[in-house]
């Protein structure tokens, strides 16, 4: 039952869970789903069994009591003492009534709604604790298969193809596939940069024909990523095909002694000129906007500079406390300067590592920190097991949240729902013991997480 679920729930994330902007209607499907599934799993399924992901579900479990904490009302002693709330206490002086009870967070409704949000990554990683170990081996082809027709739906808005998604907020004439942000949409390639590799050796098979599958993939989703039109998208699809060709050299070097040494280069000779004929087709069609944008200034990337100085400053003014998850716009725009002001809004500090310390103060900093922390450890664990494509799964967890980890200092795809089911499922993946190795991808007993 838990891998149908999963299927149904992914397919759901897939079509509504592209955006991360609360009043997305996408928002209302997906959490309705996640609940739904939920249900079913405790009325009808079988125990999720946690055993082998615990620091997954120690780490959701610290950003739930976090989250839950802001939103309990604190009396105003404590309150006020709190720092950048003196403001805000104006507000009760002025109409001469007495401080009331608040809550921690300075916006209490964009906290229910993150704490709202967690249940898409909770859903996801209960019904991937539900999977047999059988069926676990599916979830590299299924996660590939979304990013397949994510790519797909890419290049039909490349062509110009209209096509409009009623259930989150893009924008027409963009190359974002089912994601409301076009970096969120290369950031998902590039995961099927490095998986397309991986799926083709997995457990150390023989590729047959998932190897040029795999190949012709590759090819699909670098030029996906090229049509984007995001310069951070083109790092890290390069370092996603890179990790992912490292995770998998054993078994392409087996495969490739079998054939001339020309081939190889016959190969990647062919992947250079596709990748230039379609670069001189789209110009010729007067389709470059987004290959000529790599090159040129980007605004958005000059605006994240300029507010740089006012992120910091919110950082000092609200730390250690924090100003509250999810707050970010309204604290913004009470800080913002003149010189900054605008027709549209500065939704996001566009690095989830200076939002987070905005939000949540030095608790969050530390949760965060434990995070990495694990992530590393385990990181180092998988990656030191060997090299054959036997041993791909754990390092395929580690690669993909270091790419969520780098689009992060840019901008904030972790805050998507279909972003936040492949965290979850990658740091799964991380936890996994690597086949025919001796020691474990996570810490061992008595080590910090």
């Amino acid at each position: 039952m838990s891998l149908v679920l999963l299927v149904v729930y992914l397919g759901v994330l897939w079509l509504a869970g592209g955006a991360s902007r609360a009043d997305a209607l996408g928002q209302v499907v997906v959490r309705s789903v996640a609940w739904i599934a939920l249900i079913i799993v405790i009325l009808f399924g079988a125990r999720p069994s946690f055993g082998g992901m615990k620091p997954v579900l120690l780490l959701l479990a610290g950003a739930v009591l976090l989250t839950l904490l802001q939103l309990v009302p604190l009396p105003p002693g404590i309150w006020q003492a709190l720092p950048g709330r003196a403001f805000f206490m104006e507000a009760a002086a002025a109409s001469g009534q007495e401080q009331p009870w608040r809550p921690w967070s300075l916006v209490p409704g964009a906290t229910v709604n993150a704490a709202s949000s967690l249940i898409v990554p909770i859903v996801a990683l209960v019904l991937v604790a539900g999977l047999k170990e059988a069926e676990r081996s599916w979830l590299p082809g299924l996660v590939l298969s979304l990013i397949v027709g994510s790519t797909f739906l890419g290049l039909l808005q490349f062509s110009g193809a209209g096509f409009n998604n009623p259930l989150i907020n893009d924008t027409a004439g963009q190359v974002s596939g089912i994601f409301a942000n076009r970096n969120h949409f290369a950031l998902f390639a590039a995961f099927g940069c490095m998986l397309a590799p991986v799926w083709a050796f997995l457990d150390g098979r023989q590729p047959q024909w998932r190897g040029p599958a795999a190949l012709g993939l590759v090819l699909l989703f670098a030029l996906t990523i090229l049509a984007t039109g995001s310069r951070a998208g083109l790092l890290l699809g390069a370092l996603g095909l890179g990790l992912g060709l490292v995770m998998v050299g054993e078994g392409i070097r087996r495969e490739l002694r079998r054939y001339p040494r020309w081939v190889f280069l016959a190969i990647l000779a062919g992947i250079v000129g596709t990748i230039v004929i379609f670069v001189l087709i789209s110009i010729a069609a007067d389709r470059a906007a987004a290959i000529e944008r790599v090159l040129d200034l980007d605004a958005g990337q000059d605006l994240r500079a300029r507010t740089l100085p006012t992120v910091l400053d919110l950082i000092r003014d609200y730390f250690p406390a924090g100003s509250g998850l999810g707050g970010f716009d309204p604290i913004f725009r009470k800080h913002e300067p003149f010189d900054l002001l605008k027709l549209n809004y500065f939704n996001h500090a566009h690095n989830d590592f200076l939002e987070i310390a905005i939000d949540a103060g030095l608790v969050g900093i530390l949760l965060l920190a434990a995070g990495l922390l694990w992530w590393g450890l385990a990181s180092v664990r998988a990656w030191r097991v060997g090299v054959s494509p036997r041993h791909a799964v754990p390092k395929l967890g580690s690669a993909m949240l270091l790419l969520i980890l780098i689009a992060s200092i840019i901008d904030y795809p972790a805050r998507t729902p279909m972003i936040m089911a492949v965290i979850v499922i990658a740091g799964v993946w991380l936890c996994e013991r690597a086949k025919g190795s001796r020691g474990s991808a996570l810490p061992g007993s008595g080590q910090p997480l």
